[in-house]
């Protein structure tokens, strides 16, 4: 019994933060290259790598590989790129949706998959990135649509009484050009940190009480179990928040394409 308190005294426990998503491997100029960057530096050579595979085995039978292939293909095709943009008008922007889903679905997956286990988007400047590309994009296009003029017009439904149309265009200026792509970054980093902190906090929870005698393993393997299960569901977390993210990014490119409000 004795031994107990002093088995407790000996473990220390360090809650997760969010400096441990901040790995730098070496150090470049004064710039750290982190381990974030680096998984997805190798995220997008494995992507391109399979796009390269793809395009050289593309025939009338598919393989399996080209099955799954082409099922992510006409997914990010159909159910999001030509319903939430619509029409042909969706065609130019296809490679950007289906690039969009499948770089977040793997950067996601690879949180929960060892031995990367890092979630890149739960670091908020790449997230920030994809948001950057996601939200001029969408302003281009309404530009080449509809003109710049045009294109602000279309902030206004049209048939308002004359004394609202400032106040609507205000809001709609401010939703198009500021809460649309926070409320985008935001979504994705902050289920991504959260998620990765709760399975930390398990499983480095559990180790601890592991350490901490013998009665208190019983708790540190409960702990380790909902581990288990978490992951699980973080890996769900993960295949929707890449969908969500891709079709936003399509909403508001059909938005901007859309002739009226």
């Amino acid at each position: 019994m004795s031994h107990a308190p002093a088995q407790l005294a000996e473990v220390e426990f360090h809650s997760p933060s969010t400096n441990d998503f901040w790995l730098p491997l070496f150090e470049v100029g004064g710039l750290e290259f982190t381990r974030g960057m680096l998984v997805i530096v190798l995220v997008t050579g494995l992507l391109v790598a399979w796009m390269l595979w793809a395009a050289k085995r593309a025939a009338v039978v598919p393989s399996k590989g080209m099955f799954v292939t082409e099922g992510i293909y006409n997914f990010a095709r159909n159910d999001i790129a030509r319903d939430l943009i619509g029409g042909q008008k969706f065609k130019p922007y296809l490679p950007l949706i289906f690039s969009l889903f499948v770089f977040v679905l793997v950067n996601n997956l690879l949180g929960v998959i060892p031995p990367v286990q890092m979630p890149t988007m739960s670091s908020i400047a790449f997230p920030l990135a994809l948001t950057l590309v996601v939200y001029l994009t969408y302003h281009v296009a309404g530009i080449k649509q509809h003109g710049l003029v045009g294109y602000l017009k279309t902030f206004v439904p049209s048939g308002l009484p004359a004394p609202i149309v400032p106040v609507v265009f205000l809001l709609e200026f401010v939703s198009k050009t500021i809460t649309q792509p926070l409320t985008l970054v935001l979504r994705l980093f902050g289920n991504m940190l959260a998620g990765h902190m709760a399975l930390a906090l398990f499983i480095m929870g559990g180790w601890f009480l592991v350490n901490s005698g013998p009665l208190m393993a019983i708790a540190g393997a409960g702990s380790w179990i909902m581990g288990l299960l978490m992951t699980f569901f973080e890996i769900l977390i993960q295949c929707l928040q890449a969908y969500v993210f891709t079709l936003l990014s399509a909403s508001y490119i059909g938005a901007a394409l859309a002739d009226d409000h």
